[in-house]
This record gives structure tokens, sequence and C-alpha cells, in this order.
């Protein structure tokens, strides 16, 4: 019984977190539209419910319904597998996100995490990475040309800018003097970490819109050369789970943005719970990542690997140079 009582909560913590993060895209694919469509003065979806807010539930059931084709010779279990395999990592991530401090209900205290992990910030940085796993698989079992050339891109993009990402953290760890983000988000009662660490924030949310393949770095996807890149040849549920690991990667970077360099839930307005103001923060870069995708041209690839190789990863060893010797 005792084992029970102690399990509950975390069943209910996971069932909540799945349940949202499934339910992300019709929000936000109704929000890209919008903002689509005001950067360019159109109205954007406006025909299915009021200002079109029925309009993704309208595209699921067109994705839950529509023919699942896959091609003739291709792996079949591989092309089954990439889309699992990409959606997984993502999820998984969300073990070691703190949204809060504990809360005490019926006098008993939980936290609002799943797990409160010490090495939380390197967990988020090696499970995310395993990502590409998805794309790489999608793109070889898909037996196309198109496809294995978008997923060739990603792995190189991935090496990229996974190396100055997790460098660009450092100075970060280093102010905390810890890797759980809990300690990384008290760390910065008083003064966010935007303020010692501005190198840091750029490269890590530049190196972010390349790590969720976010215009102007999608070109794993770039529709002008491959026709939609690793997943050109999926269709209808097994296209949307790809498309809903891009938009959970691009929360989970919103998310990071606001826990290592803006306080995270810390300086809430009275009105606000701390929770609450955390989701506005993130709720802010998600909005500047579709921002971005609606105003930027794409780079060319090769602009895209000397931009990580030649500009963010020497900012991010100066930064973590700059912080050692002012903490020194």
């Amino acid at each position: 019984m005792e084992s029970i009582i102690v399990i509950l909560p975390l069943l209910v913590k996971m069932g909540i977190v799945v349940a949202v993060l499934l339910l992300l895209p019709l929000p936000l694919t109704w929000l890209e539209r919008k903002i689509a469509a005001h950067i360019q003065q159109r109205p954007g979806p406006m025909r299915v419910g009021w200002h079109g807010l029925l309009q993704p539930l309208a595209d699921a059931i067109k994705l839950l319904t529509k023919e699942d084709h896959i091609p003739m010779d291709a792996d079949r279990l591989l092309f089954k597998m990439a889309p699992v395999v990409a959606l997984v990592p993502p999820f998984v991530v969300f073990v070691a996100i703190p949204f809060g401090e504990p809360v005490q209900i019926f006098g008993s205290s939980y936290t609002l995490a799943l797990s409160d992990m010490n090495v939380g910030l390197l967990f988020i940085l090696a499970v995310s990475g395993i990502g590409v796993f998805g794309v790489i698989l999608a793109g070889w079992a898909s037996n196309s040309k198109y496809a294995v050339l978008g997923s060739l891109r990603s792995i190189a993009q991935m090496i990229s800018y996974e190396i100055p990402m997790g460098f660009s953290v450092i100075g970060v760890v280093m102010l905390a003097g810890s890797m759980n983000l809990s300690d990384i988000v008290h760390a910065q009662d008083g003064l966010w970490n935007i303020v010692y660490q501005p190198i840091g924030f750029f490269v890590f949310f530049v190196a972010g819109l390349a790590e969720a393949q976010r215009i102007p770095f999608d070109l794993p996807e770039a529709e002008g050369d491959l026709g939609a890149g690793y997943h050109t040849e999926y269709s209808g549920i097994r296209f949307s789970l790809f498309m809903l690991a891009e938009y959970v990667v691009m929360v989970v970077l919103a998310l990071l943005n606001a826990l290592l360099f803006f306080g995270g839930w810390l300086g809430a307005p009275p009105f606000l719970p701390p929770a609450l103001w955390l989701l506005l923060k993130t709720g802010f870069f998600i909005w500047v990542f579709m921002w971005f995708r609606f105003t930027f041209p794409r780079y060319r690839y090769d602009q895209l690997m000397s931009i990580g190789w030649k500009v963010l990863l020497p900012l991010s060893l100066l930064n973590i140079l700059i912080s050692g010797i002012f903490m020194f």
C-alpha cells in the first residue's frame, strides 16, 4: 500500500506531462500559422471555427485517417521505428525539467518535476542528442536519395551545433556550481544569468535553432532542394510524429532558455504563480522561434557549417575563458 502511495504522484505527473506534450501541436500549429499570416499581412486560418481555432483539430483528423504509405523498396521495420525513435528523446528530457518550487497538497510536499536530478542539465543534453538517430533511420530506411541527403545533413548539423551548445552552458554551471536545474534557477535569485552570460545565451539560442531544425537552420528539411528531406516518404500518422517531435524539441529549448538564462520561475509578479511565470517566459521564446521562421532566409549548407565551427565554437570557448577569469 505504501509503495502505491509513493508511486501514484509520479504516475499522475507523468500522465499530465505526456498528455500536454501530445496535445501541444494543436495550439502551436494554429499559433505558427497566425504568426506567419500577421507577418505577411494576411488573416491566416479563418474558416474552421472562430479565427480558425478548430483548424488544428481538422488537420489532426486528416493525419490520423490518411493512408499510411510505405515505399516498396523501403526497410519496413526501420521505416516504422524511425518516427518513434525521433519522438521518444524529447519526451524523456522532461523527466529532468522542473517547473517551480515544491507545492503542499493536503499536508504533503510534491515537487514540480518528475525527477530532481543532480546532473539534470547533462542528462538533457545527452538524451536530446539521441533524437538524431530517428532522422538517420528515416532517411536510410526510405531508400530515397532525397531522404538520405536530408538525414546526412542532420548528422553533420548535430555534430556542428551540439558541441558549442554544450560549451555555452558551462559558464552557467560554473556560476551555479551545480548541474541541477533547480540549483541553477536559485543561483539567479537577484540577477539573471543573461547579465553574466550574454555570449553564452547567444550561442545557446542560435545552436538551439539548429538543434530544433528551425529556419534559418532547417537544412535537413529544405523543401527547395530535398523535397522535404528525411521524411519525404512519410505520410499520415508517421509524418505527424516527426512534426510532434519538432514542436516538443522547440518547447524544450524555450524552457531551457528561460531556466538557464532568465531566472526560471523566480521574480514572478505577486498576481502570478511562479510556474505560470515560467510558462510565460517559455511562450515568449516559442514566439521568437516562430517569428524567426518567417523573417530570416535559409542559410546555404556551407554557411550553416561555417557558423557552427568558425563562429559559435570559438565564442563558446571564449565565454568559458571569460567566465573563469572573472570567477577567479
